[in-house]
């Protein structure tokens, strides 16, 4: 299973905490050693109990009560309102995931992990999806033991190398697309291929390619002067932070190597 489409429910909840204001974050982070209501409702709460908590509060903006009802706490509680300012344009695009109304199916518990089945949606978009709880220390949380492993072995690292990961591999993703696009951009162009703004003008590749903040890549693609081929490039806007990869792409396929953020061209064949 791809580790980044089950994380996306979990990392949901911070981007909802960047539309706190620093003082908010401050005054939480304060707050840290009293317990919460709602975590001490949910120390004795059933797997259903805490979803529904989980998503009431993420609908009612009480954003730090459902992270610390999931196993993202570690990767969070050690961030300053600064740092989490550093995911904005990252996570916002998530916040549509946030359910405005849900209704809980079924209940399926089996020793220290649980499932809770969500209904979300109506008509066409009605879906019922499970959603991952374990019980860890004796309370419920939302997520899996895998993931949770993982966020309590990298703490505060957990969202920074996530970030990374995932937009490298985007990156990766939209040279492919590039690659489709500039097949069906020559067969309209008499064989002519286009440049990135020609792309994005035909319609080919969406128009945020043309900048870093949704992708956290820079990407430039070059056509020969007589337009009968090109080559691709992307680095990251913002090396360590948005990505470590450099990417290369011509006739004969993508390459990439850490390059300390700067452009890489084809790698010379061995002899």
């Amino acid at each position: 299973m791809n580790t980044r489409n089950r994380l996306k429910p979990y990392t949901l909840t911070l981007c909802l905490l960047l539309s706190c204001s620093a003082a908010t974050a401050r005054a939480q982070s304060k707050q840290k050693e009293k317990p919460s209501a709602a975590q001490s409702a949910q120390s004795a709460a059933t797997p259903t109990e805490v979803v529904r908590a989980y998503y009431t509060a993420l609908r009612e903006g009480r954003v730090r009560d459902a992270m610390l009802m999931s196993v993202l706490r570690p990767a969070v509680e050690g961030l300053s309102a600064a740092e989490l300012a550093e995911y904005q344009s990252d996570f916002a695009r998530l916040a549509q995931l946030a359910p405005t109304d849900f209704e809980i199916t079924g209940e399926q518990v089996s020793g220290e992990e649980a499932t809770v089945f969500v209904k979300t949606g109506e008509d066409k978009d009605l879906k019922v999806e499970p959603v991952e709880l374990i019980r860890d220390r004796g309370t419920w949380i939302v997520g899996d033991r895998n993931t949770a492993a993982e966020i309590k072995k990298q703490g505060k690292k957990f969202f920074p190398e996530h970030r990374i990961a995932a937009h490298e591999e985007d990156a990766e993703d939209i040279l492919k697309r590039i690659q489709a696009a500039e097949i069906a951009y020559a067969l309209q162009h008499k064989g002519v291929y286009g440049d990135l703004k020609a792309l994005v003008d035909a319609a080919f590749v969406p128009a945020d390619i043309l900048g870093t903040e949704t992708t956290g890549y820079s990407f430039v693609v070059s056509p020969s002067p007589d337009g009968k081929s090109y080559v691709a490039r992307a680095e990251p806007a913002r090396y360590g932070h948005t990505g470590r990869l450099s990417f290369y792409m011509d006739a004969s396929g993508i390459q990439k190597r850490d390059a300390r953020g700067k452009p890489i061209g084809p790698t010379p064949a061995k002899k």
